[in-house]
């Protein structure tokens, strides 16, 4: 598809979390689209992004936001009832997705492999471990590794984990636990309808957490990974599988984590992510580059993608 030359509003910042990576998500985007000739208002999120986005008045909205509430349906519910066209997921797989109590219950059944995991309070943690040690703690509804801890036998967070120890257990007052799957970190991103490759994460300290996923230096990315033609394979079709399950438009990113002692078996989907990063150190356009598409081509692909997927909705409606 090729794009005329568009008045792109691109949604970045807020107050999530990711406020940072969103910035430099959004900023090398809008730069991108005007190199490709476009017309780019920036919109920092904030309580009047509504007005803002009315006075702009965009052919298309580029939501380069991560995280609460730009990533979680919030965002998405309010340019529906504005009747704006905006990239990647709509309002329900983004409810569900950014929800991993809620991604494994619509991914699980249909054959997607994912750790078993519980949902705990986050008081019962100083009491006693919900699972056998280790095991890996996360956000219910966080991105980009945010408050991940990995509790083991010798950790320093005590035994139980002692209450004023740091941790995410002082954020979020409920929590993911999962068993831990030892072995290596593997991604695959799927832009529009296909799989692109997958890539291994390599931290050079301590696990892929967000310090190293956005501190230059911090992460080897082999890109396409060294892995068995089995395993290429089976990420790809689960990835492309989880995004068509969910619903996701545009652009989406699976993780994975394989106990590459286990073969095929050892493999694990942990999260799907609806709207990933788009920095210099991001994943999707690591792999869109080795695929042959640019970073601009990249971010205009996204566009031709929410134009069309509006213009097959307007069709049917």
């Amino acid at each position: 598809m090729t794009l005329p030359k568009l008045h792109i509003a691109v949604l970045l910042g807020g107050w999530s979390n990711e406020r940072e990576v969103s910035l430099s998500s959004g900023e090398g985007i809008a730069k991108a689209l005007e190199s490709k000739g476009h017309t780019v208002t920036r919109i920092d999120l904030t309580r009047e992004v509504a007005q803002h986005l009315a006075e702009t008045a965009p052919d298309v909205v580029f939501n380069a936001l991560h995280g609460t509430p730009g990533e979680d349906g919030t965002v998405q519910g309010m340019m529906d009832l504005m009747g704006l066209t905006y990239t990647h997921s709509g309002l329900a797989t983004s409810v569900i997705a950014i929800d991993k109590e809620l991604t494994k219950l619509a991914l699980v059944p249909h054959g997607i492999p994912m750790p078993d995991g519980q949902i705990v309070d986050t008081e019962s943690l100083f009491i006693r471990d919900p699972l056998p040690r280790p095991y890996v703690l996360k956000p219910v509804n966080e991105g980009s590794s945010v408050g991940v801890a990995i509790v083991t036998e010798k950790g320093n967070y005590g035994n139980p984990i002692g209450r004023e120890t740091e941790g995410p257990w002082q954020q979020f007052p409920r929590l993911l636990a999962e068993p831990f799957i030892r072995g290596r970190e593997l991604t695959t991103a799927v832009i529009g309808d296909k799989a692109l490759m997958v890539t291994e994460l390599k931290p050079k300290s301590g696990f892929y957490d967000f310090d190293a996923k956005y501190t230059d230096g911090m992460t080897d990315h082999v890109c396409p990974a060294d892995v068995p033609a089995e395993i290429a394979d089976a990420c790809m079709e689960l990835s492309l599988r989880a995004h068509r399950l969910l619903g996701c438009l545009g652009c989406s990113r699976s993780d994975f984590r394989w106990d590459d002692e286990q073969g095929v078996e050892g493999l694990f989907l942990l999260e799907v992510n609806t709207q990933p990063g788009m920095t210099p150190l991001s994943l999707v356009p690591e792999q869109a580059r080795h695929a042959g598409l640019d970073y601009p081509e990249l971010v205009e692909a996204i566009i031709a993608k929410a134009l069309a997927d509006a213009a097959a909705r307007e069709a049917t409606s």
